[in-house]
């Protein structure tokens, strides 16, 4: 029989990891205290169960969120060190086809205090099987806050594309005032865009990767404006949508099309809101060469100074490049190309980081803008220069945050895997494998480029093995899988991860197989789930005036 108590030891859960200088590894040059705790608990939810590897209709019901917490993001609430984070949260024993809606972890003052399901994309919180306004899942985290302590996110439902389920995709927006404890389905209760036939591209199309921003500089104008951005394929073409709420969630504007062709090509998706200091809105993309590529990419950004009426030319910031297939040692996908986040604290200051595959590792890069993205000034190599040709170093995030700083988080590969039991014995000591956060630290300028505040720093206690949970439950693989499949052909470890600044310390939200659940495995043991951790690092660790 299966036994479910929590996610994490109630022993692991309440500890504070500690980490500090003395928790360096071979391979980085700097060192900075830092505390790690899990965030991801199990909670209880509602979802389809799939024990023959796709969701049928009417058998949605309760089950418990209680295995993989793949891909997050975080938002801290404007002069507070209370921080919200969201995740995917696969559900119950079915991750390895796929299965997962999203969820929220509510961090007050920097201490994980709880999860939920997001509501109102189940038939446990809608009352009804009928698809919609059930979903087989729903995805793509994303959450910003506004002013007043409203938390926004913009969310993804679908019907399982492999079974051609329809109507199959929709884009909807929740909102939150209690800082991420319960949800209210935004837009007076309707979808922002609703396509049939989501696994059906020659009768219609289906949205990804849609985010967030939110106007929260209390001088602005457009104060509390909230701006959502996504992207529709249909066919081997890919366009960005764009909506704006200027009543807090109450209601969203008509979807506009912001692409051009001309200036971006047809294929672009990536979509990432920013608002500056100045409340001026930012959107940048990843324009492909072709769907059927998604490796290589140029980077654009456009500005809007009007609340998001019109938008400037794209300018192009730089070439990405993307892993061409899975990353070796692991068998896991590349995530997102590209991170971008405006300045909090000087207008028109704009910063990209972004992947580049040499053909056999990737690093990390920097591009830098000061004049509200008109031209763009190449930074070089984030990861440290002695790592450069060895190993992987991927998945960037960015962030600003008050008092000019800015920050850029990535997963990292340059150490070793552990002697430990949550690695797998064919993995131990490994070069290139397990996997860690680092962070690089910069003070940005008014005049002039940021600053980096020492070398990339390692803020993760442990390394963890992307190749776990590798045990069963009930006969079934465990591994959180993108190939929907069991045995899995693809691992997923999310396409991006957590990051934001606050006024005292920086913090990522981040993937970790290290930590023992309390579901026993067909082998016997633990099953090592990817569960959520949040490392804290404070700003002052990054000398006085960061």
């Amino acid at each position: 029989m299966r036994h479910v108590v929590v996610l994490a030891t109630a022993a692991v859960t309440a500890c504070v990891l500690a980490g500090a200088a003395l928790a360096g590894v071979a391979g980085w040059s700097s060192t900075v205290p830092f505390t790690n705790q899990v965030a991801s608990s199990a909670v209880a939810g509602g979802g389809y169960p799939t024990p023959n590897g796709a969701p049928v209709p009417g058998t949605c019901g309760p089950g418990m969120m209680n295995s993989n917490r793949s891909e997050s993001w975080l938002a801290v609430k404007p002069g507070t060190e209370d921080v919200l984070g969201v995740s995917k949260f696969f559900f119950d024993k079915w991750s390895t086809f796929y299965n997962f809606y999203l969820g929220s972890y509510t961090i007050p003052r920097g201490e994980p205090a709880g999860n939920v399901e997001i509501p109102g994309y189940d038939c446990t919180t809608t009352g009804t099987q009928a698809m919609p306004p059930t979903w087989t899942n729903n995805t793509d985290p994303n959450v910003a806050f506004d002013t007043k302590g409203r938390a926004y996110q913009v969310t993804l439902p679908f019907n399982a594309y492999w079974t051609n389920l329809h109507p199959n995709g929709a884009i909807g927006a929740v909102y939150s005032d209690d800082l991420g404890k319960t949800w209210t389905t935004a837009n007076s209760g309707k979808y922002l865009e609703l396509l049939n036939n989501q696994s059906t591209t020659a009768t219609g199309g289906y949205q990804d990767k849609q985010w967030v921003a939110v106007n929260a500089n209390p001088l602005s104008l457009y104060r509390d404006h909230v701006y959502a951005a996504w992207a529709v394929f249909d066919g081997n073409n890919a366009k960005v949508h764009f909506s704006v709420s200027r009543n807090r969630g109450q209601t969203f504007s008509k979807p506009v099309d912001l692409t051009i062709p001309s200036q971006t090509g047809n294929s672009t998706t990536y979509v990432y809101p920013s608002v500056d200091a100045s409340g001026d809105l930012y959107i940048a993309i990843a324009a492909f060469d072709n769907k059927s590529g998604y490796i290589d990419a140029d980077i654009f950004v456009t500005r809007s100074t009007d609340d998001g009426v019109s938008f400037a030319p794209w300018t192009k910031v730089a070439r990405a490049s993307g892993n061409p297939g899975e990353f070796a040692n692991g068998n896991f996908r590349d995530g997102i190309l590209e991170s971008f986040a405006a300045s909090v604290t000087y207008p028109g200051h704009l910063y990209i980081a972004y992947e580049s595959w040499d053909g056999t590792q990737m690093d990390v890069k920097l591009s830098e803008s000061d004049d509200g993205g008109f031209t763009w000034i190449d930074r070089g190599t984030v990861n440290d220069a002695s790592n450069s040709a060895s190993t992987d170093q991927f998945q960037p995030s960015i962030a600003t945050g008050p008092g000019g700083a800015m920050a850029v988080a990535f997963y990292d590969r340059r150490g070793a895997c552990p002697d430990d039991p949550s690695v797998l014995a064919a993995d131990v000591g490994a070069g290139n494998t397990c996997i860690d956060t680092s962070l690089q630290a910069y003070k940005e300028r008014r005049d002039g480029l940021a600053l980096a505040r020492g070398g990339n720093v390692r803020i993760s206690d442990y390394a963890w093995d992307a190749s776990n949970p590798a045990q069963h439950v009930e006969g079934y693989g465990q591994l959180a899988c993108s190939s929907h499949s069991d045995p899995c052909r693809e691992t997923f470890i999310g396409d991006y991860f957590g990051l934001a600044i606050s006024a005292k310390n920086i913090y990522t939200l981040g993937v970790s197989t290290h930590y023992p659940s309390s579901v026993t495995a067909d082998e016997g043991g633990p099953v090592y789930y990817q569960q959520q951790v949040l490392a804290s690092v404070s700003r002052s660790a990054f000398r006085t005036g960061y």
